[in-house]
């Protein structure tokens, strides 16, 4: 922080004094909202340069001067997914002139609700919050909540990745085809001849998960298989939770299996692990098929479900930004299958 030869901070009117120009004309080329002469702006951003003057925002926002600002929220930076989504948003954040801010929850609602609150006050353009929810009733009075608060005060909020709240809530949603990822990877497993196909990692209630198992379940009606509930084993995502409930499965008896859809490429990652340890190839013995196009699918050879989680992120920040009428109250962008060499066909017995 810039500080004068007595120790304090530097301010606005030593960057005037500096300039010879009066403190107004400094806030309004700082402001970049005023016809200034280029002669005089030379002068203003000259000083400040050679004062090292930094800009107080809280004094910007009560003086009303936008922040030009979004934030990305999401539950931890450190699985791709979120990185990937923030990654986008900051890059189109960019490109727009606006400061993009990633800030983390932990799942904690407070922390999300004082990261909203804090958003509004400094004039956020937006607050886009990412990742799997739990659609509960009080979930959705959360939502709606934020969704006026923001409003009212100009801005903007985002779902990415989540389900639109409807029609009553101010809110914008940027989604990906999470169930047709999932239905196009089982119908991938099911025309190389897998009918026994265990989904690793349901959620009931959260919408990501939900929506793969709604993907895996048409998949198989559509090709006249039935379903079996005791295909489905809930745990979560995870590297763990994959670990854990394929070692589980595995220590219950003989693979009632031929082939596993992995919620995740996480998921995937552990229950490859759980099928070596206990002697079983993939895809030798086992096929295998993950979700997102992790790094780390390329790394094992994975077949998975491609999420265009950078271009998620871009379209959330369009979303946002862009003027009433400009862009869609919703977006929804499409998945594909990557295949790599964790399948192999199946030959049932006659």
């Amino acid at each position: 922080m810039a500080r004068r030869s007595d120790g304090e901070r530097v301010t606005i009117r030593d960057v005037a004094a500096r300039a010879g120009v009066s403190v107004a004309t400094v806030s309004r080329v700082l402001a970049d909202n005023y016809p200034t002469a280029p002669a005089t702006r030379a002068k203003v951003m000259r000083a400040v340069r050679d004062l090292d003057y930094v800009v107080n925002v809280h004094a910007r926002a009560l003086a009303g001067i936008s922040a030009k600002m979004v934030a990305v929220v999401v539950d931890a930076v450190t699985a791709p997914f979120y990185a990937h989504v923030a990654q986008g948003a900051e890059e189109q954040a960019a490109e727009d002139g606006r400061l993009c801010l990633i800030c983390t929850t932990g799942g904690d609602p407070a922390r999300e609700l004082a990261i909203v609150k804090l958003m509004r006050e400094q004039r956020a353009d937006a607050v886009i919050l990412v990742g799997s929810v739990v659609q509960s009733d009080d979930y959705r009075a959360r939502m709606s909540q934020y969704a006026h608060a923001l409003d009212a005060a100009g801005a903007r909020l985002v779902l990415c990745g989540r389900p639109p709240l409807g029609p009553d809530t101010p809110a914008l949603s940027s989604e990906y085809d999470n169930a047709g990822g999932a239905y196009a990877i089982t119908s991938h497993l099911l025309s190389a001849g897998h009918q026994r196909i265990l989904f690793l990692g349901s959620s009931p209630g959260g919408t990501t998960a939900d929506a793969r198992v709604d993907g895996y379940r048409r998949a198989l009606a559509d090709h006249r298989v039935p379903v079996d509930p005791g295909l489905e084993v809930p745990g979560g995502f995870g590297r763990p939770a994959g670990y854990r409930m394929m070692r589980d499965r595995l220590a219950a008896g003989p693979p009632d299996f031929t082939a596993v859809f992995a919620g995740d490429d996480s998921v995937a990652a552990g229950a490859w692990q759980a099928l070596r340890e206990n002697g079983l190839r993939v895809p030798g013995d086992i096929s295998l098929v993950g979700y997102n196009d992790d790094p780390m699918a390329a790394e094992l050879g994975l077949t998975t479900v491609h999420i265009p989680a950078l271009e998620l992120g871009r379209a959330a920040v369009r979303q946002a930004i862009r003027g009433e009428g400009e862009a869609p109250a919703r977006t929804m962008l499409g998945t594909h299958i990557v295949v790599r060499d964790s399948v192999r066909p199946h030959l049932r017995t006659p």
